[in-house]
């Protein structure tokens, strides 16, 4: 995922609190808990707590916050009469989300039913918009053919909806979070004043940079899904907005939707890892290990420190052979290489290969 920020003045990247975004990462949180372990606690406790009806009306839309995290979440970013920035409060953001023109709510609320690039005129179009929700389950449609006949009282639906989850759960959750929100909003913002965009954007992921290429400099975020906007093209305005989220952890989205700002949404208080592996880290790890000769070599150079030749001796294979597939290992940052005397020992790092695992969830939930 990529930002265009070339010539983006620094006071036009802000970091700021988003009641209705956090709102969404806890939904989120609520109904898919296997992604979040360290939250177990709270989402059941929440999850037992909820009256029926609550918990019925969740269920119906629950979509806009599962398979995808729908943009009607951030409201400010598609204003065209909006300086881009949240509201202090979520009764303001909800504001927010009522002036919101009617085409850019109902292809935000149906993001659900396709990717970000392909919500087009064309997917928004009463038959197209059908057969995609069709595919995508009998609520989904339900939904779709509601949307599509009444925006506006699927708009209303929606506040009274959060307005409901805001006194069930979510005022508590928010005054409890929001500390941390607001001291890191404020740290990352320090940051940006006084060490520049590079220094600030690193700060918020391992998986965010600023990168200068072919004369454009653009944020990158590693993430698995494809995808471009510009801060500095956009038809709302110049600027891009940082939102933390105490809730998304190990979600790291990115609002590219076509004639939006956009909106880099990512967590805080993560787990003590050390940065997850990038995309194409962990994929040369993953095809290094497919191979079954490499993964035998793995066993041995897991029990110790071999030279090449000595692994020729046990496996039976050639030197040159041997040397060929370490090197894909070695690429691939699964082996050490130490020297003893005029040896070379190769031995595998054990401590990357547990974490392949973890690396692999994050990185495509991330």
């Amino acid at each position: 995922m990529t930002i265009d920020i070339t010539g983006l003045p620094a006071e036009r990247v802000v970091f700021a609190l988003s009641p209705l975004a956090e709102l969404a990462t806890a939904l989120h949180a609520l109904a898919e808990p296997a992604h979040h372990p360290g939250l177990h606690g709270w989402a059941t406790a929440t999850a037992s707590g909820l009256k029926p009806d609550l918990a019925d009306r969740l269920h119906e839309a629950n979509f806009l916050w599962t398979s995808s995290l729908s943009d009607v979440f951030l409201p400010y970013a598609g204003l065209r009469d909006g300086d881009g920035q949240p509201g202090a409060t979520l009764a303001e953001e909800l504001d927010l989300l009522d002036r919101l023109d009617e085409e850019r709510f109902v292809a935000a609320a149906l993001e659900f039913s396709c990717s970000v690039a392909q919500v087009t005129e064309e997917v928004c179009r009463p038959a197209r918009a059908l057969e995609l929700a069709a595919g995508r389950g009998p609520r989904q449609l339900e939904f779709t053919r509601r949307l599509l006949d009444d925006p506006s009282g699927v708009r209303a639906w929606l506040r009274r909806l959060f307005e409901d989850c805001d006194e069930a759960f979510f005022a508590d959750t928010w005054r409890r979070v929001l500390p941390t929100l607001a001291a890191d909003a404020r740290e990352k913002g320090a940051l940006l004043r006084h060490k520049g965009v590079e220094e600030a954007v690193r700060a918020v992921s391992p998986a965010v940079t600023v990168a200068e290429e072919d004369g454009r400099r653009r944020i990158r975020v590693d993430k698995m899904a494809q995808g471009h906007t510009s801060a500095v093209e956009s038809e709302l305005g110049p600027g891009v907005l940082f939102v933390p989220s105490r809730f998304g952890w190990p979600h790291l989205l990115v609002l590219h939707a076509p004639r939006w700002r956009p909106v880099v949404h990512y967590p805080v208080g993560v787990p003590g890892v050390p940065g997850a592996a990038s995309v194409e880290l962990l994929q040369r790890r993953m095809e290094a290990l497919a191979h079954p000769l490499r993964m035998r070599l793995c066993r041995q150079l897991a029990r110790g420190s071999y030279t090449t030749s000595e692994l020729a001796d046990i496996y039976g294979i050639t030197s040159p052979e041997v040397s060929r597939h370490l090197s894909v290992l070695k690429k691939a940052d699964l082996v050490t290489v130490r020297r003893r005397g005029r040896y070379v020992l190769h031995q595998l790092d054990v401590a990357a290969v547990a974490r392949i695992g973890g690396d692999f969830l994050e990185t495509v939930l991330r």
